[in-house]
């Protein structure tokens, strides 16, 4: 029997944590482990991304979609590099990830070795709760029994350095003695719960209210019974933050759907006129959308003590599990009749769904992206996962699709990376291989990293029990929510040099893949071309000639004098801003309509 070193011991304490499957790309600074997971096959899968990058992304949408832990490892200098976007993915929306970094070995370490770069610095603040070079073996179990911890305490990601020699030292068998600390792969959740003054004050502020509003996010994943009980009690419409769109059925009639900028009339309504506010696990950054400060009376339930306040001017703090928090709230609170308040948010949200029909309608050249996803409504199968990239998709997303409650939808929230829905969705589909996914991703993402994750899909999808996984494509040859941006914010017009696309063929590029592809030209196609997908035996590309004038309007009131500045930057666009123009005007004129 060969001789155990550090490596096999990596393996083991990641099994003991309870890893199945490890992301990454392979280097020399991680062949020792690479060894130990070849070694360890039956137990850890190991994917291979086709950069770190995506490798990064994998193991956020690992932890995403399962509410685990995501591994993700690299070699050392550009590897390590690479891991950072995917890395601050996991840091800004607050998952657990843990990266197992390749380094030269010790005894060149100073001397400008190949491919040394200093990774604690590198690392410092993506990975501020937890980073550490393993210095001696002795040390490894105990720092990576502290990264997992850390990542799972703090919801964050946290690094691990493994010297080559390291890697490839004899595994010690560890005593008590001075100079050791003997740890063990363990961790618990504490159940924090406010304390009785805290939930008292909370429960005033939220009964002597008249106009109500929820703000959901994702914190809120396994309280959804909960925030309709307190809706239902408080008479309050319900908003939800981007990451919290999952965990809210929008199909309640007091449900106003996403806040924000990529939101909805009715939400925009309902922050903007209530006079109490209770924010459930969100921590989203549009504050401009947040009723004015002083208008509404707060009350926050987070988790992380950190986030209370963050984002609003709260009266009462509530540290603790939403669900948990909720409950104890419901026996203070008194029963009311729905009232004149609820009946105006019911009225905004049948308003909001009539102008999200109305949107989806309006003729476009040759297609209306919001109908794209508007035609995916009652035909994503209630078994389904849906992973969003970053770009003018997350807007039609966010306000045209109605998930089925229990449908996983996830994205890069608060960094906003474009290159995430495939890795994401392979992820997904690696941990759930008996459920169709859905990756929804503009031509811009695509190019960037989504073509090449498409080889990861070819390669693996026949080990799948559910084979399909359908990538729809918004091919509009344009970097669009730049475009809108920029006429948005600075009274800008498109710079073509900036934001135009080479033209990709991304049906046709299935055919080298093995997959099927399916292109489409008209809207007429839609419904036929969704049918067609999720009846299909293998991974599908749908690509769709969508409109980029199509404009990214944000929700009014607040969305009036923007609406001016993207007039005045298509003006200067000349013949070439005039579809906009008109379209713009056809959908402010649908968001002034009583």
């Amino acid at each position: 029997m060969a001789e155990r070193v550090v490596a096999d011991l990596i393996v083991d304490r990641l099994k003991a944590w309870g890893v199945d499957r490890v992301f990454g790309y392979s280097g020399d600074g991680i062949n020792g482990f690479m060894g130990a997971l070849r070694r360890a096959s039956a137990d850890i899968e190991f994917v291979q991304a086709r950069h770190e990058e995506t490798a990064a992304f994998m193991a956020v949408g690992h932890a995403k979609y399962t509410g685990g832990v995501g591994v993700v490892t690299s070699t050392q200098g550009p590897g390590a590099v690479h891991l950072l976007n995917g890395l601050y993915d996991a840091k800004l929306d607050g998952v657990p990830v843990v990266a197992i970094v390749g380094q030269q070995a010790r005894s060149v370490l100073g001397s400008a070795y190949m491919q040394e770069i200093d990774l604690a610095t590198l690392f410092k603040d993506v990975a501020a709760q937890f980073s550490q070079l393993v210095s001696t073996p002795e040390q490894l179990p105990m720092v990576l029994d502290r990264a997992f911890r850390t990542a799972l305490a703090t919801r964050s990601p946290c690094v691990v350095f493994v010297p080559h020699d390291i890697q490839s030292a004899p595994a010690p068998e560890l005593e008590q003695e001075h100079g050791i600390v003997v740890t063990a792969p363990r961790w618990g959740s504490a159940a924090a719960v406010p304390r009785d003054e805290d939930l008292d004050a909370a429960a005033e502020i939220l009964d002597t209210g008249e106009k109500v509003a929820l703000l959901v996010g994702q914190g809120a994943r396994h309280a959804q019974d909960e925030i309709v009980a307190i809706a239902e009690k408080l008479g309050a419409g319900i908003a939800t933050s981007l990451l919290g769109k999952p965990y809210v059925d929008e199909s309640l009639p007091f449900a106003v759907g996403t806040m924000g900028h990529l939101g909805s009339t009715a939400s925009a309504h309902l922050l903007g006129n209530c006079d109490t506010l209770l924010i459930i696990g969100s921590n989203d950054p549009w504050t401009e959308f947040y009723p004015p400060p002083g208008a509404a009376r707060a009350v926050q339930i987070d988790l992380d003590e950190r986030k209370i306040g963050n984002r609003y001017p709260v009266e009462a703090g509530l540290p603790g599990d939403a669900a948990r928090v909720i409950t104890a709230l419901m026996g203070r609170l008194r029963q009311r009749d729905p009232g004149p308040w609820r009946a105006e948010v019911e009225e905004k949200v049948r308003n909001w769904h009539r102008l999200r029909g109305e949107r989806a309608a309006v003729p476009a050249r040759p297609v209306n992206p919001e109908r794209v996803v508007q035609e995916l409504n009652g035909r994503l199968p209630d078994n389904a996962m849906v992973s969003v990239d970053v770009g003018s998709c997350v807007y039609w997303y966010a306000r045209q699709l109605m998930l089925p409650r229990g449908v996983p939808a996830h994205l890069s929230g608060t960094l906003a990376s474009m290159g995430c829905s495939i890795p994401y969705g392979l992820a997904a589909k690696l941990a759930n291989p008996d459920r169709p996914l859905v990756a929804l991703a503009g031509d811009g993402a695509m190019q960037m990293a989504g073509v090449a994750e498409l080889i990861t899909v070819a390669h693996r999808w026949r080990d799948w029990e559910d084979p399909r996984f359908i990538v729809c494509v918004f091919n509009n040859r344009d970097l669009a929510e730049v475009s809108w941006e920029q006429r948005e914010t600075e009274s800008e017009p498109r710079f073509r040099d900036s934001q135009e696309l080479p033209d990709f063929p991304f049906a046709g590029y299935r055919e080298l893949l093995g997959l099927t592809g399916i292109r489409v030209e008209d809207p007429d196609q839609l419904a036929g071309a969704w049918e067609r997908a999720f009846a299909a035996d293998r991974p599908v590309v749908i690509e769709v000639m969508t409109d980029p004038d199509v404009p990214l309007l944000p929700p009014f009131p607040a969305g009036a004098e923007k609406a001016e500045n993207m007039r005045t930057a298509l003006s200067a666009e000349g013949e070439e801003g005039e579809a906009g123009s008109r379209l713009l005007d056809t959908y402010t004129g649908q968001e002034e309509a009583p």
